[in-house]
């Protein structure tokens, strides 16, 4: 089952406060710091502490430098990054948020990305919000991001360009298609550095996902807000299997008059022509003629060729069709070591267990090629594949 996380921002969102919710979940300060140190940066120290807003406890996280360097080229931060000692998943996490920082800053002032001079971003403690968040992920085993719409406030902050109205360009830049709301706030809810994290980082911005909750952190921002805890809740748990759900057409026909060695030919056209499934059912109808009734599955798209070939290749006057519902469970194709080679299986996942299941044409393919019975090869792959999940 995928570990995830779900970003709640009631009060904006920040660096910052984005990994210090990371550490109130269980972040190790040590970790954190090994991790930095292989970073060519020097001359900062890292802090944590605990912060009461409105009645809520929650971990602050403070950067205290003792020589600050506001001014840094994308070239220079990539170049520290890329000849780092941290591992690549980590690497190339804190390169796609500065990227997408430097394409949001290049747009704005009309210059290209690489000739981005960041200010404030390129501060130390801008660079150890982004890498450490990056450090999290990896650490956490993250597979998805799930963010809640973001507040914006209004009013103006002062920057290396100048006074700039809120929310400021770059975040406004960073947050094209990701969904807010405003506030009547005069504060700066979400900094850019934290508009590049979750811009970049999450999965989906939006609702609650399906998950099973195993902890919640909390990390609070720098000032106090008038009227809701400036918190970023951070809850960390197990993705809820979620089965797919796919509106199909169902129809069939019932056939007493047509010569059985014609029907697998209608059931190879209609697989051709995009059916899901087909399948046959001995039937009796009145006066207790012995029939077959020919069933199919496909998408609404195609049902409209199923029926005609249905009319055309077969003797039938007429057929019934009706819109259903198919649950499926997550699947996918693998590759499993067998005695044969490589075979395609199924991996099914059911409940919190992942079943690989053989594959039909794959072990058939086999039999025909080793002579084996079919029923011996088909065990022997179910049996690998029990062994492998286990």
């Amino acid at each position: 089952m995928s570990i995830v996380a779900f970003a709640d921002c009631p009060s904006g969102a920040s660096g910052d406060m984005i990994l210090a919710a990371f550490l109130d979940l269980g972040l190790p300060l040590d970790h954190l710091r090994a991790e930095l140190a292989h970073l060519d940066l020097h001359g900062f120290e890292l802090a944590t502490f605990t912060e009461i807003k409105q009645g809520l406890a929650a971990t602050r996280f403070e950067v205290r430098v003792q020589h600050q360097n506001h001014h840094r080229h994308w070239a220079d931060i990539r170049r520290m990054i890329e000849t780092s000692g941290l591992s690549d998943p980590v690497k190339a996490r804190a390169l796609a948020v500065f990227e997408r920082l430097a394409r949001a800053e290049a747009r704005i002032h009309g210059v290209e990305p690489d000739r981005v001079h960041f200010h404030e971003v390129g501060a130390v403690d801008s660079i150890v919000d982004m890498v450490g968040a990056a450090v999290a992920w990896e650490y956490f085993g993250l597979t998805r991001l799930y963010v809640s719409p973001l507040p914006l406030g209004r009013g103006f902050v002062n920057t290396a360009h100048g006074r700039l109205p809120l929310p400021a360009p770059a975040t406004l830049a960073l947050l094209e298609g990701v969904p807010t709301y405003g506030t009547d706030l005069e504060a700066e809810l979400v900094t850019p550095t934290g508009a590049a994290l979750l811009a970049t980082l999450a999965h989906r911005f939006g609702t609650w996902p399906a998950m099973t909750i195993d902890r919640v952190g909390l990390g609070a921002g720098s000032r106090d807000l008038p009227d809701r805890p400036n918190v970023l809740r951070l809850v960390l748990g197990r993705e809820a299997v979620r089965r797919s759900e796919e509106h199909l057409v169902r129809g069939e026909t019932n056939l007493d008059d047509m010569n059985p060695e014609i029907v697998p030919h209608l059931m190879d056209r209609l697989f051709e022509a995009g059916a899901l499934d087909v399948w046959l059912t001995p039937i009796q109808m009145k006066k207790g003629r012995m029939a077959t009734q020919v069933s199919f599955l496909c998408r609404p798209g195609a049902a409209q060729a199923m029926i005609e070939l249905v009319l055309t290749e077969s003797t039938t006057l007429g057929l019934r069709a009706w819109p259903v519902e198919r649950h499926t469970l997550p699947r996918e194709s693998r590759e499993l070591d067998t005695p044969w080679g490589p075979l395609q299986v199924k991996a099914v996942l059911r409940g919190e267990c992942t079943e690989l299941v053989p594959e039909y044409e794959a072990c058939r393919r086999v039999a025909r090629e080793t002579g084996l019975p079919l029923r011996d090869i088909y065990d022997r792959v179910k049996a690998l594949g029990l062994r492998e999940t286990e």
